[in-house]
Formats: structure tokens, sequence, C-alpha cells
């Protein structure tokens, strides 16, 4: 996911992922989290004892107005024993339910429906809710600039109980189909792949997709509304599951289609980018879709929605599209079992989306990203100083979309490879992928994928960087002994966050521009005193930069004794 923001002076990337600001002023936030249990912040799952396995979604929405008509079927199994199915569901007519094709008493509240729920053998629940009315989030309703009823799924993080009966959130993880009747002249498009579109008698339009692959509810979109399809054509082949090809596609109103493929052009090359490093593309296809979302861009499984803004004002770029197709593989396909843990999707679409500058443009660009989302960091004085990336305290699931889950976690990637090492690194990457696809993960999952791959326990990694607010503070000054031919680093670390372990590159330099390099191990101690490596000192060193290659999340003042 990307947020919308004033824009900074800062890389492209950067900007794309900069700290959530005016969103937390959205009406909508009051609303989340409303009726939820305080199961939503425990790290595990938010409905004990139930598995939802598939939704079964049918729709009719108007041509006028927000009142829609659903009927949901589920699926659920029993994990542990439990008496009463709670869904989530806000606002909205519940009209009748059926277990196993018998009708039941229900309770409701303002936020749920309670069913008397007991097993069924070894064999799943079939649960029926038909329900009405006018929804008012999660879906978003409004006409267009030419006056025409559109409808788009906007869920995260947990607003799909605004329209869509269900266990939100994304710990329980389920397949989908969706049966959309809309009026004529919408192109309804909606997860996985086009089952089929038939018009109907009275000339509205009923269209059914299916996602044969489990997915989090806040994922489960459609959109329906005047769009235009440019097929992007068969991308990554041999890449997908299956060795085949994924098909892209872009949607756009109308009058955007001329502006096509523009920085979709890429979007074949991310895929298969990403595909190289980290396992086949998750999915059956990949769209593209211009949308009505409160934010830049929403990763919805196989229909990724930007804003409507970004196409009508031409600030559609790559970054913003590699970005949201990492979240294909990280956030969608492997999904963070708790909200606490939301930079394994953010940190990771952050970072892929930096190396993919590098792919395309060199590794000054990735540099010059990097630089960037260090600088959000450093600057940062909300979240960064107070929070942890793994922040089990923050009740606030939109104060969650910060500077700790975006270029926090991205930059926490970059340093997690720079001491496993490549090779480490992307193996462990794909392991995590291979082993968790169609499910879940806790940060531990990466760290124990991390520790296999290279042999090295990383608890140490893990805690320092993710589970304590702030960074490193250096004060680095540097002397020379032109009789002994000794550089010596002494090095104090600011109490502010206090002290971390870290390797520390430096770069030396000498009069006639001979180049010495030299990476250190600093301690987690206030104060350390050390001696450069004899290989790695110019005879009469004149400069010394630290960390020239931006691999260390650091504010670092370097002077000469």
């Amino acid at each position: 996911m990307a947020v919308r923001l004033a824009a900074r002076h800062v890389p492209a990337l950067a900007t794309l992922v900069a700290v959530l600001l005016g969103s937390r002023c959205l009406a909508a936030q009051a609303d989340i989290g409303r009726g939820a249990t305080t199961d939503l912040f425990v790290e595990h799952f938010y409905r004990p004892g139930v598995d939802v396995q598939n939704y079964e979604l049918s729709l009719d929405l108007p041509a006028t107005g927000k009142t829609i008509a659903g009927y949901a079927v589920l699926t659920v199994r029993h994990t542990t024993r439990v008496d009463t199915l709670v869904l989530d569901l806000v606002g909205l007519t519940v009209d009748s339910v059926r277990l196993d094709r018998g009708r039941v008493p229900f309770s409701r509240t303002p936020t749920e429906i309670h069913v008397p729920f007991h097993p069924n053998g070894k064999f799943p629940v079939r649960v029926e809710v038909a329900y009405h009315g006018p929804v008012e989030d999660g879906l978003i309703v409004r006409t267009d600039s030419a006056g025409r009823w559109t409808g788009f799924g906007d869920n995260w993080p947990n607003r799909a109980r605004y329209w869509i009966p269900s266990v939100d959130h994304p710990s329980d993880k389920a397949t989908v189909s969706w049966t959309v009747t809309a009026p004529a002249g919408r192109t309804v498009v909606a997860n996985g792949v086009l089952v089929d579109r038939t018009t109907l008698p009275n000339g509205r339009v009923r269209t059914r997709w299916r996602e044969s692959h489990p997915i989090a509810v806040y994922l489960m979109v459609i959109a329906a509304a005047p769009l235009t399809e440019y097929p992007l054509g068969q991308t990554a082949c041999g890449l997908a599951l299956g060795r085949g090809c994924v098909p892209q596609f872009v949607y756009t109103a109308p009058e955007q289609r001329a502006m096509l493929p523009g920085a979709f052009a890429q979007a074949g090359e991310i895929v298969r980018y990403f595909s190289s490093l980290v396992g086949p593309f998750p999915y059956e296809k990949l769209a593209h879709l211009q949308s009505a979302t409160r934010f830049g861009g929403m990763e919805n499984a196989t229909a990724i929605f930007y804003s409507d803004a970004a196409f009508r004002t031409g600030r559609m770029g790559e970054g913003l599209i590699a970005h949201e197709t990492a979240h294909q593989w990280f956030g969608d396909a492997v999904t963070e079992r708790d909200w606490s843990h939301l930079w394994l999707s953010e940190g990771f679409a952050t970072y892929f989306a930096a190396l993919f500058a590098r792919h395309a443009h060199g590794d000054s660009a990735f540099r010059r990203e990097m630089a960037g989302i260090r600088s959000v960091v450093l600057s940062d004085a909300d979240a960064v100083p107070t929070h942890a990336v793994i922040d089990t305290v923050q009740r606030d699931l939109l104060a969650l979309l910060n500077a700790n889950s975006y270029q926090k976690g991205g930059f926490v990637l970059h340093m997690l490879r720079k001491q496993v090492g490549d090779s480490a690194f992307f193996a462990a990457l794909r392991s995590y992928y291979s082993n968790h696809r169609d499910g879940t993960a806790l940060t531990d999952d990466l760290r124990a994928a991390m520790e296999q791959a290279s042999g090295q326990q990383l608890a140490w990694f893990f805690d320092q960087w993710l589970r304590r607010p702030g960074f490193p503070e250096l004060n680095v000054t540097w002397s020379s002994d032109p009789s002994s031919h000794q550089v010596t680093l002494d090095i104090v670390q600011g109490s502010r966050f206090g002290a971390f372990r870290f390797p520390l590159t430096v770069e030396l330099r000498d009069a006639g521009g001979v180049v010495r390099r030299a990476t250190v191990l600093v301690p987690a101690e206030t104060r350390s005193h050390i001696v450069l490596p004899p290989e790695a000192q110019p005879a009469s060193p004149r400069t010394l930069l630290a960390d020239p290659d931006v691999e260390l999340l650091a504010r670092i003042d370097v002077h000469p004794q």
C-alpha cells in the first residue's frame, strides 16, 4: 500500500511511501476497530477455533445511491470446539442466516452477527447470510466526473466488515468467488479469474470472478465502474505458478486510456524481476485499476487499485507500480498474521521497489533511493523515536502506516542483506515465501529462514532493529599517526536510543586520490576505540567518509581529531 501525502523533496520511492499524515484525520478512522475484541491485537488469531475456508459473495449493485443487496456463503471449519460463530458486519441489515441450508436464529450487534455454531463431524459448515442496506465504508460508492455510479472496494485495514460478513482479520485467509450484478455500462473487475459475464433480460450485467488462492479479507475487492481494458499481454512467462505466464491488464476511465501504457510498460519486467528473486508469481492474473481509494495504491490480490488522481495528473510512476506489485508476494501471498508485523508487508514492498530501481537504473539510482528512505527515518519525529517497528502497543491501525512500517522496515531488510550476504538473503526469502505462500507469517518465521540460510544466530539483529525504537546516533572522530601509519576511530553512540551493534564501512582517500576501504564491527557500547587494519590505510589519508554505500541506518557525524 502506498499512502497519499504531500510530496517531500526526497527520491521518488521515499516520497511514495512517506509517513502517513493527513489520512489519520479521515472520518472513517473513528470506525476502525469498532466492535473488535482485544484479540485484534494478539499475535495469533482473531477468532480462535474458526477457520473460514471460502467466501461465495453475491452482490446486487444499484444505479444510484448506496443501498446494496448481498448474499454471502461461507465455508467454515472448526479448529477447536466453539459454540458461537462471530462474523463482523457493521451497519447493514441481516435478513436471514442459514447453517447447512437450514434457517437458524442469530443475534445482532451493531458490528457483529452471532450464530449458534456446532461441529458438523469432520465436514466444514456452510453458513449463508442474506443482508442489505446502505453501505457506509469499505465499498466506496461515488459518481465519477460524468455522473456515473461507481463502486470500489477499499478494505484496509479492517473495513471489509462494512459490506462483507466475514472474519475480518489477516490471520484468517480464504478463497473467494464474486457474483456481481450491476447496471449496464459498468465493467466489474475482482480478484482472480473472470468466469463469465452475462447480460440479463432486464439489461443489467452479471459478472463472476473466482480467486482460487487463499487471501486475507482486506484484499477481497470488486471494482464496478465505466472502465476500459488495456491488455499488457502475457508477461513473466515461465515464472508464474505452473511455469505459465502472468496476464496483465490496465483498467482506466475511457478518457484516460490514451496515456497507456505509460509507466505500465514496465509492469511485465517488474513481475519478471521479482519472480526471479523470490519465486513464482502467486496468482492467476494481475490487473492495475484507476479507482477510488484513500491510498495512493492498494495491493488487492490480483487487482491493484491506484488513486484516480495518479492517472489524471500524470503522476503514475514505476516506483508506485513496483511497490504495489511487490505486495503480491509480500502481504498478499505471505500475509502478516498480526497487525503489529505490518513491516513484513510494507517494509518488503518499500525495499523491493528500491531493488527494482537498481535493476532498471543502476547502482547510483539504488543508493539515491536508499538515502532517501533513510532520510525519512532520521527526520521522523512521530513513530520512529517512540515506537518499535513491531509495535504491539499501537491500537490505531491507520497509525501503523508510518516510517517504521515502510522506510525503517525496508532499511532493516537492506541491513539484513548486508549482515548475511546476498546468497543467503535471497535463498532465505525464497524459502520464507515458499513455506508461507497462501498462508500467514510472523517476524520470527522470517528470522528462522534467515538463520537457516546463513548459519548465523540473528535474534540480536531482529531485536535490536525491530523491537526497540530509534537508530544509532554516532559521533565519529578519526585520526592518523604518520609515524605508525595507523588510522583510528573513536566512536561515541548517543544516549537517546542507546548503543547498537553494527558493521560500519569507512572510505579513506589520500592527497593523490588513492582510496581504501575497511569494514569494522562496532560493539553495542557507548564508546569504542577502533584501529583500522593496515591494508585499509593510505599513507597520508586526507578525508574519511563513513558508510559510503548507504548500508547503515544511522545518523553519523564524522570529523578529524
